[in-house]
This record gives structure tokens, sequence and C-alpha cells, in this order.
């Protein structure tokens, strides 16, 4: 270690007092879980969502925990909105952004509609926030960008076909924008949950056999829960990560790890 090299401070590692961290799709699931334990670490949070009632209530949960939020509406679709957004809070420490969509059809069954609906807010929406935050955070001498994937941008099955392509997109956007900001401080990463229980699979867990054949698919056997998410978004919004960028983060329960359930005879 270099001799004029402070020695960290390890007990402060995952701590964000000080900082500001801007969290997409905290109104509800993986962001509201992301949004309370980024504000416990002592990061003033910018709740932003679609919906400003419901980043409300999450701002109102953060309070009651004794953090630090405000809420903040926005649509992601809305190019200008984007811009705005970036340019207000261009001087954050880190965003981090779980807003997407998904229509499960075969692609035979897809309707050009659905199609773009999917892709523009899974893709499209997530190349501008990372492109406009990532210059912003660039010339305000760094910053950390959290993008969620999927295990789908690895493995896919019948009917995921768009929305794996779009997680597949966000993974190369990602570290295409790793390398081209990385020279400014600025680190960009994604999250690849496997299957989560939020509003985005109300359509699996509604379906027992469907629910139950996707919890044993992981090496767990279950399904995440949100706040399950919530720590690897801690960690790369913090200075527990200042050397990781472009990378994928995989946290599902190690659905890719193993093959099927099956355990076969040991001899």
């Amino acid at each position: 270690m270099n001799a004029a090299q402070a020695t960290p401070d390890y007990a402060k590692l995952f701590r964000l007092d000080h900082r500001t961290v801007v969290v997409i799709g905290a109104g509800s699931g993986i962001g509201r879980e992301a949004a309370q334990a980024l504000a416990a670490q002592g990061a003033h949070v910018v709740v932003a969502d679609y919906s400003l009632e419901s980043a409300e209530r999450t701002v109102a949960m953060i309070g009651e925990c004794g953090g630090v939020a405000e809420a903040y509406e926005l649509n992601v679709l809305d190019d200008a909105a984007v811009e705005t957004a970036a340019e207000r809070f261009g001087t954050a420490a880190a965003l981090v952004f779980t807003a997407a969509t998904n229509v499960r059809k075969r692609m035979d069954d897809y309707s050009m509609d659905e199609f773009d609906r999917v892709v523009n807010l899974n893709l499209r929406a997530s190349f501008q926030l990372i492109r406009r935050f990532g210059a912003r955070f660039a010339a305000n001498g760094g910053g950390s960008i959290v993008g969620f994937a999927s295990i789908r941008a690895q493995v896919v099955e019948p009917g995921q076909g768009v929305y794996a392509a779009t997680k597949a997109g966000l993974v190369q956007l990602a570290k295409t924008a790793a390398a081209e900001y990385g020279d400014a401080g600025v680190r960009v990463n994604v999250i690849a949950p496997g299957v989560v229980e939020t509003p985005l699979t109300g359509q699996i867990q509604a379906d027992e056999e469907w629910y139950g054949a996707y919890a044993r698919k992981a090496a767990l056997g279950r399904w995440a829960r949100p706040d399950e998410l919530a720590g690897a978004v801690v960690f790369l919004a913090s200075d527990a990560s200042t050397f990781v960028t472009g990378s994928t983060l995989t946290v599902d329960g190690g659905w890719t790890a193993i093959d099927g359930r099956y355990t076969p005879p040991a001899s």
C-alpha cells in the first residue's frame, strides 16, 4: 500500500452518509426496498416513480424509520423529464433504476405495440437514464449507476423472448457505459435477480403449479423477497464496490448455477 494512502475505515464501508442516491421505480417492489436500505445507511434518497402517490408512501416509510427522503414524480419514457432529472440530481452519488415491464407471450403471438412497450421501457429508457446521468456524474467527479437486468439475460424459456432481449441489451449497455465513463470515475453495473415476489410476477404467483416450479428451479428452493435484493444495491452504491464496474451481480438463489433439481445417486 502506498504510504500516503489512508487506511480504509471498514466500519463505514457501506455507509452513505451525506450522499444523495436517486432510486427510480422506488414506489414499490425492489425499488422500495432498495430505497429503504439506502436510507438506513445514511443516504438522502430521492424516491422517484411514475406514481407520485406511491413515491410518497415510500418516503413516509423511510421517515418512520428515521431516514431522509424526498418524492419525485418521473416518467422515464419522457426524454425531457429524464434530462430534467439528470440536471437536477446530477451531483448525486448514485443512480439506481428498477422500472421494467414484461409481456409473456410467444414471439408468434406478440403484437408490435407490445414489442414497443417492452423495449421502450426496459431498454430505451435505460439507455436514456444511463447516458444522461452518466454524463452528469462524469462532469461532477464520478458516481455509481446501478440497473436491474435479470437471469433472463442469460437463460430463457418460451414466452420470454422480448423481455430477455431487453435485459441482455441492458447488460451490454452497462458494459459499454462502464468503458466510456470509467475514466471520469463513473461506475456502471447491473443486478440480475432470479424470480422475485413483486407486482411484475403477479401472474406467476397466482398459479400454484407455476409458482412451485420456479421455486424448485433455484438451488435455495424458493423465490426471493424484494428485500433480498437491497443488499446488492447498497453494495454497488457504496464504497464497498469502488473497483467494481461493467459487472453483472447475479442474485438468483442459485438458479443459473445448477442443472435442475434432480440429485443423482452418489454411486
